[in-house]
């Protein structure tokens, strides 16, 4: 197997009223956090505002260990890793795509992100409905689950 060094910049912090990995609910909520963006990365968010919907990335730091084989909560059925979103993961890069409330400086308040306080943020893109949206997408094994949380 070839490894690559990868060098990482944190951009920033999340702040989140969840302090443990079992407080966070799954796929995000209606809970307001903050993502603040260190001084150095500050330029980057200009025309920001502009978006109702950010990409965000992070580093899930409290993540330890994974398997290839995974359970998800919607289905009995065990499947492949790379087919779930588990915090779990060889490199555990969490991603969400976020409503954007507010901006102020370089704090942007957030809702529908999933993690805990004190996650690294690793980067920010802008969310295009002309590029993201896929209308022809299929979503493999969820098609046929109900993927609601209790």
């Amino acid at each position: 197997m070839n490894e690559i060094k990868v060098d990482l910049k944190i951009i920033g912090i999340i702040h989140s009223p969840y302090i443990t990995i079992d407080d966070v609910p799954r796929q995000g909520g209606e809970e307001i956090m903050e993502i603040e963006i260190f001084d150095e990365f500050v330029d980057g968010l200009k025309d920001i505002e502009g978006f109702s919907y950010i990409h965000v990335f992070y580093w899930l730091h409290k993540s330890k260990g994974y398997n290839l084989i995974v359970n998800t909560p919607w289905d009995t059925n065990p499947h492949g890793l790379f087919t779930t979103r588990s915090p779990r993961r060889p490199n555990p890069i969490g991603h969400s795509v976020v409503k954007v409330i507010k901006i102020k400086d370089n704090k942007l308040l957030v809702t529908g992100l999933d993690a805990i306080d004190g996650t690294p943020v690793i980067d920010i893109k802008s969310y295009i409905k002309k590029l993201d949206i896929r209308n022809d997408a299929v979503s493999g094994w969820t098609e046929n689950v109900d993927l609601k949380f209790d």
